[in-house]
């Protein structure tokens, strides 16, 4: 089973619609599709692993413990302080949060009988990057004040004759290039990961089933590619967890930062 359909229903090559799946029992809610399902899921797994790991702390930690204070404290050290500062301590919670839910999200795309992450869909990376819009965004116009930020935002230390030129092109970046780019970064590369196993599984069966011999062994070759680039899939869900999280913790720092 490949993304969660039947080898012999799909048709070959797969095509863009295999990211729009139908909804889980025909009586179901357009929106109540696999990807609902995996995203709850991977909202589960991190709530429930967090949970079980701090129930009981011991001073000397179970390996669930270390491992949830390991990654807690990853994002807390390497990536609120280093990044922000000493303010982004108060960010940590939420940087670690999303680090997580993204990093088991993507890890679904090599879980059998999952093999596709819903990050994969553009409409969740588009939710959890308007998530952090709209947190930095509040905090920007917290501490500056809303003409106060408008200002840090878009006005470059420059000679005023350059500013008609940098003002459009700073606000286009602050307040739409950031955003966008974050959510299409995490969507590319989950929805490209997902079509490359999707072309290589698939093409293994598609030569096996050629008339020619010549192109039957080639379907190996095929399988083989699909094995090696589910482990270069798990670097690549790891790199966009870390990446997503921490361009999240720039834009803050860019936001309460006192200058430009």
């Amino acid at each position: 089973m490949v993304s969660g359909l039947v080898l012999a229903e799909v048709p070959f090559p797969p095509s863009v619609d295999d990211i729009f799946p139908p909804s889980l029992w025909e009586s179901a809610p357009e929106w109540l599709t696999k990807f609902s399902l995996f995203l709850w899921l991977a909202v589960a797994v991190v709530l429930i692993y967090f949970l079980v790991s701090y129930r009981d702390p011991k001073i000397v930690p179970t390996k669930k413990q270390w491992l949830a204070e390991s990654i807690y404290g990853f994002v807390r050290e390497g990536v609120a302080k280093d990044v922000i500062g000493h303010e982004g301590l108060r960010f940590a919670p939420y940087l670690a949060s999303l680090f997580c839910f993204i990093l088991v999200g993507n890890i679904f795309s090599i879980v059998p009988l999952i093999q596709v992450s819903p990050n994969a869909h553009i409409a969740f990376p588009a939710v959890l990057a308007l998530s952090t819009y709209g947190l930095y965004l509040y905090q920007g116009f917290k501490k500056h004040g809303f003409v106060g930020y408008l200002k840090h935002a878009t006005v470059l230390p420059a000679p005023w004759f350059m500013q008609p030129l940098l003002l459009p092109i700073e606000a286009l970046q602050a307040f739409i290039l950031q955003p966008v780019t974050l959510a299409l970064r995490l969507f590319a590369n989950m929805f490209a990961g997902h079509m490359l196993l999707l072309v290589f599984t698939l093409g293994g069966f598609a030569l096996l089933n050629a008339e020619s011999l010549f192109l039957k062994p080639v379907a190996l070759v095929s399988w083989a590619m699909t094995i090696a680039l589910t482990f270069f899939e798990l670097l690549i869900a790891a790199l966009q967890a870390y990446v997503f999280t921490l361009l999240t913790a720039n834009y803050l720092a860019g936001t309460l930062a006192e200058e430009h």
